[in-house]
């Protein structure tokens, strides 16, 4: 199939299919007489997959890794499991400094309703530790 209803039918940009080519997530298709490329079905497929995948979270190089060792003949699905779990736990950790920012945030905004802009001596009194 060419480019244009692959774009169709993946529902991605020919543009990024060919970036997909280029950062070696999509081998490249065989051409035409006419110098078109000529996708195979399973294509499709594939897209779809790197597009779940950056969904959860996979960075292109961990798509990458996962679709060489398919290629290869492996199952990933274990070092899928692996990944899964790195970025949880850094979701996690995110997650309790972001609850820690918050706290500080709130406690700025109260010194902030607190204060008098009249009085502010320093660069802002708001953010100066007393």
């Amino acid at each position: 199939m060419r480019i244009g209803d692959l774009a169709t039918t993946s529902g991605l940009s020919t543009k990024t299919i060919r970036f997909y080519e280029q950062a070696d997530l999509l081998p490249p298709p065989p051409r035409t007489t006419g110098g078109y490329r000529d996708y195979p079905a399973e294509a499709v497929a594939r897209l779809g997959f790197i597009r779940d995948a950056q969904a959860a979270g996979l960075t292109l190089a961990e798509i990458r890794g996962i679709l060489d060792l398919r290629d290869s003949g492996q199952a990933p699905c274990g070092h899928v499991s692996g990944l899964i779990a790195q970025h949880l736990a850094e979701i996690e950790q995110r997650l309790v400094e972001l609850r820690k920012t918050r706290t500080a945030l709130r406690d700025l905004a109260q010194r902030a309703a607190d204060t008098d802009p009249a009085t502010c001596t320093d660069i802002c009194s708001i953010l100066t530790r007393t």
